[in-house]
C-alpha cells in the first residue's frame, strides 16, 4: 500500500470512528489518529500538520454522493437471495458502502462474505444507480449492482441480517428501500445472459 492510500484510509477511519464514538475515551484515540495522520501528512508534502488538517476540515466540508455495492446471487430456480434487514425488517440485496481504497466490485465480494457467509466471484456490472436525496435518507446515494455467483462457504447471517433466504422476486413481502427495482434489473440481466450464444 502506498503511503498516501495509508493515511487516507486512517483518516477516513478516524473522521468516522470520531463522529460515531460515543465515549470521550474513544473520541480521543480517534482525534490522536488524525493528529498522526496530520504529521504524516505533513512530512510528506512538507506543510506543517496544522494546515493539512485545515485541508481536511475544508474537503470536509464539500458533501459528495455515498457510493455503494450490492451483489446479486441466483439459484438455480431463478431466485435471489436476500436478508432479512435487523434495522427495519425488510428484505434486501447484500451490499453496503464502500470502504477506502476499495473498488465497487471489491465491496459487493466483501459485503456478500460480511452479509450471508458466501465467497462470490463478480460476473458483470449489471448498472449504476442512483438513489435521490429525500427517496430514502437525506443523502444522494450511488449504488453499483453486480451479477455474482457463488464459490464457496455456507450461508449464515451476519448481526446485519435476521434471515437469509432465496427468493422470486415477486414474492417478496417487503423490500428494502429500492431493492426491488435492483432485483428486477438483476434477473433480467441474468435472462440476457442465458438468451446469449
Amino acid at each position: 500500500m502506498e503511503l498516501f492510500e495509508l493515511l487516507d484510509e486512517l483518516r477516513i477511519l478516524a473522521e468516522n470512528g470520531r463522529r460515531y464514538a460515543d465515549d470521550p475515551y474513544d473520541e480521543a484515540r480517534y482525534e490522536r489518529v488524525l493528529e498522526l495522520v496530520g504529521e504524516w501528512y505533513g512530512h510528506t508534502v512538507d506543510r506543517p500538520p496544522e494546515a493539512v488538517r485545515e485541508r481536511f476540515a475544508e474537503e470536509l466540508g464539500h458533501v459528495t454522493p455515498k457510493l455503494g455495492a450490492d451483489a446479486a446471487l441466483f439459484d438455480d430456480e431463478e431466485r435471489i437471495l436476500l436478508q432479512l434487514r435487523a434495522d427495519d425488517g425488510t428484505w434486501g440485496l447484500p451490499g453496503g458502502y464502500v470502504a477506502p481504497n476499495e473498488s465497487p466490485a471489491e465491496t459487493a465480494v466483501r459485503e456478500a462474505v460480511e452479509e450471508t457467509g458466501l465467497s462470490v466471484d463478480v460476473r458483470q456490472l449489471i448498472g449504476v444507480y442512483i438513489r435521490n436525496p429525500g427517496e430514502y435518507g437525506p443523502h444522494c446515494l450511488v449504488v453499483h449492482l453486480y451479477l455474482c455467483a457463488e464459490r464457496g462457504g455456507d450461508l449464515e447471517i451476519s448481526h446485519e441480517g435476521t434471515e437469509l433466504r432465496y427468493w422470486h422476486p415477486e414474492d417478496v413481502p417487503e423490500w428494502h428501500k429500492n431493492h426491488r427495482r435492483l432485483a428486477r434489473c438483476a434477473r433480467e440481466a441474468v435472462r440476457e445472459a442465458e438468451r446469449s450464444p
